[in-house]
């Protein structure tokens, strides 16, 4: 699954906007129009070759978004004096998928049972033990690599929840 499908799956389990996807993009720290926005949703498959408009995704763009989902879900972080922080700067390094489950888990504040029963309901039995592993910083040695089975689950589990 590319980045750009987990930003379109994403975008359609949780009936988000064109305005309010362009508005999570600057909250994340990227200014994106409608249009580049709308060349990032075209929809490519494997055997088909690209449009010539077409705007690959990359971990760091997918990563200022899903920060951008959490300013925009949860408000601007502040500090211990009660002022603005920046939004954080993405990494890059971590897998899409695994970067999917833990910003969407912090941005609609979803227990760790909570992804258990939406991946349930995506039609994949995972343990508490497997969800925290996926959760993990990538370095931490009991890191697991989110799949793409468990991604897509977790997607069609968030349409199932959000869009029903």
């Amino acid at each position: 699954m590319t980045n750009n499908d987990i930003l379109i799956r994403l975008r359609y389990a949780l009936d988000i906007k064109n305005v309010d996807m362009v508005e999570i993009f600057k909250l994340g720290g990227l200014s994106v129009t409608k249009d580049e926005l709308m060349n990032m949703l075209i929809k490519v498959k494997d055997d088909e070759e690209a449009p010539e408009n077409f705007v690959k995704i990359n971990n760091k763009t997918l990563e200022t978004f899903l920060n951008g989902f959490i300013v925009f879900k949860r408000g601007p972080q502040k500090d211990k004096d009660g002022n603005l922080m920046p939004p954080l700067v993405p990494a890059g390094k971590e897998s899409a998928n695994n970067m999917l489950v833990k910003k969407v888990k912090i941005a609609l504040e979803l227990t760790s049972e909570d992804v258990m029963d939406l991946m349930y309901e995506g039609g994949v039995t995972v343990s508490k033990g497997e969800v925290g592993a996926i959760l993990r910083n990538p370095t931490h040695k009991n890191y697991k690599e989110c799949l793409d089975r468990f991604a897509r689950c977790f997607l069609k589990g968030l349409t199932m929840k959000y869009r029903d």
